[in-house]
């Protein structure tokens, strides 16, 4: 029987544990394994890095909702995105990064380039156009896109920009975190891997750090990620793993509410005065037909607020909002702000009067009535 998304996520893909009936996947925190008389190995485990059951299925669970056949999880999705990247890259190497995508991600990659001799170009990935002036055939590895991007929430075309970079002999991974598996499917769109955060809108309840990586298929590629992880140690703990699957069970729940309440909101914003929105739900958003296009059931959680007046306004909006809570990263229950010019520093490329909006689980009218106070006073 084919089970739809919304089951193999709320069951997390086993229903219940074969051998106790349990309803909940259980923890399983060893870090060895014992072997056998005969010195084999028992259900052919050895160490916890690449062994551990509870990790493994959250693996199992990721790649069925990705479409893919394997997924990898680590500690972070910092170290799932430098891992991806770094597995693709070799000294004099080319790769294409977008201008708009997760500061920790694009002043990472600026250094990793400038210290191991390999060229990036940070382009405006919602340009498809712009990817494609930019490759290099045969030089170009990665090209590394992230729709919607964070925190401006640009969208870019992930089967045109597939085709160019296979096309040039590059791979495409894509940073689908804030589309959730909920409301895209790159793999299907012709991408190589898919990046998650699954700090955010998988785990979803701020209490987690993991990161995901999914590939379309089991590649040469693939496999020095898993050497790479093997060797390197940034493995997702069994308990982590363990939130990360009581999370997911209830994505479908949370990912719609979270999306039907920023489009609420985007809408709603956008006629108060002085206040522009960027939301790929909107008919206004230069990308809105792609992202209708591209994605399923909705748009995602994240709206980007700009107040006007600059930093100084922003900031004034923010410290008097009193539901939202004011800090970083997004996904979770809870509906969360951030100024991302303040926290990405003096070389942000984010408009100094962006608010990036999380949206939560709490009713839309408190969070519409707090942000409209906020900006009217």
């Amino acid at each position: 029987m084919t089970r739809r998304p919304e089951t193999i996520a709320a069951q997390a893909l086993i229903g219940y544990d074969a051998k106790t009936g349990a309803v909940a996947p259980p923890i399983h925190l060893a870090t060895t394994f014992s072997r056998d008389a005969s010195y084999e190995l028992i259900d052919g485990r050895h160490y916890a890095r690449d062994d551990a059951p509870t990790p493994q299925l959250a693996e199992a669970v990721i790649a069925a909702l990705e479409g893919g056949p394997a997924a990898m999880v680590y500690a972070s999705g910092m170290a799932a995105a430098t891992a991806a990247i770094r597995a693709h890259l070799v000294p004099g190497a080319h790769v294409i990064a977008p201008r708009a995508c997760y500061f920790a991600v694009r002043s990472w990659l600026a250094s990793f380039a400038a210290r191991w001799g390999v060229a990036v170009d940070f382009v405006d990935t919602s340009d498809t156009a712009a990817v494609a002036a930019a490759l290099r055939p045969g030089v170009t590895r990665l090209v590394w896109i992230e729709t919607p991007a964070n925190p401006t929430l640009e969208v870019s075309d992930i089967a045109a920009i597939a085709e160019l970079a296979h096309a040039a002999g590059a791979r495409l991974c894509v940073d689908s975190t804030a589309a959730t598996p909920v409301h895209a499917h790159p793999l299907a769109l012709g991408a190589d891997l898919v990046m998650h955060s699954a700090t955010k809108f998988l785990a979803g309840h701020s209490d987690v750090l993991a990161g995901a990586l999914v590939t379309a298929r089991e590649d040469a590629v693939w496999a020095d990620l898993h050497l790479m992880r093997r060797e390197e140690g940034p493995c997702l703990s069994p308990h982590a793993a363990f939130l990360l699957l009581r999370g997911m069970r209830t994505l479908f729940a949370r990912v719609p509410q979270q999306s039907a309440t920023a489009l609420a909101l985007a809408t709603r914003l956008g006629e108060l005065p002085g206040a522009s929105v960027r939301y790929p739900g909107l008919g206004a958003h230069p990308q809105h037909a792609l992202a209708a296009r591209q994605m399923s059931g909705g748009f995602g959680g994240l709206v980007a607020l700009q107040t006007g007046g600059g930093a100084a306004r922003a900031l004034a909006v923010i410290q008097r909002l009193r539901v939202w809570v004011r800090a970083t990263s997004l996904g979770g229950v809870e509906s969360l702000v951030e100024h991302r010019a303040t926290v990405e520093g003096p070389d942000s490329p984010t408009p100094p009067d962006l608010l990036r909006l999380s949206c939560g689980l709490e009713h839309v009218e408190d969070l519409f009535a707090d942000l409209a106070e906020a900006l009217r006073a």
